[in-house]
């Protein structure tokens, strides 16, 4: 697995699914910053769609990722084909074949976001990761990354090296009792 973190303010996200699956990844993709295209032929749900019907290949190709939730096996097979021959990554939910990239699970810290993946071997393994990170993690990491952001502005203006930059953030890390 290479892991890679897409910046929601740059790339163009959509989630092609119905059900309660395809609800709980939208709220997972807004947790990220993104304010994904939704395609569905739900209605009455929290899945507001975007869009009327289903994605066609040209619509698909917009994408930089689709995340494809609570589809029957030959329409998550056909929207995944689609979008892979749009050269679009793909993901659908617990189908490992038609993964080109795998949903970690999260922890947020502000800016500091920690992923744990399995690469789709187990999302309970990845799931107590993120719970032990939870736990390593604490919302005060937050607090200090804000902190050495400002700091390393200040520090880049006056030319700082990168070792310099290194050993103020490690500074400030430990007056917050981090490291």
């Amino acid at each position: 697995m290479i892991p890679i973190y897409l910046d929601p303010a740059i790339a163009r996200v959509a989630l092609v699914g119905r059900g309660h699956l395809a609800e709980r990844r939208l709220q997972w993709l807004r947790d990220a910053g993104a304010t994904p295209d939704v395609w569905t032929d739900e209605t009455g749900t929290t899945l507001h769609k975007t869009n009327d019907g289903w994605p066609n290949a040209a619509d698909l190709a917009a994408y930089h990722a689709v995340w494809i939730v609570g589809l029957n096996s030959d329409d998550s097979r056909s929207f995944a084909e689609a979008g892979r021959d749009a050269g679009v990554l793909v993901n659908v939910e617990d189908v490992l074949p038609l993964c080109d990239f795998h949903t970690p699970a999260v922890v947020r810290r502000g800016k500091l976001t920690l992923a744990a993946g399995t690469g789709g071997a187990s999302p309970a393994v990845a799931r107590a990761a993120r719970e032990r990170l939870q736990s390593a993690f604490p919302e005060s990491w937050q607090t200090a990354l804000d902190e050495i952001a400002t700091a390393r502005a200040e520090l880049r203006a006056r030319s700082a090296s990168f070792d310099e930059l290194i050993a103020d953030a490690r500074t400030r890390l430990a007056e917050h009792k981090l490291i």
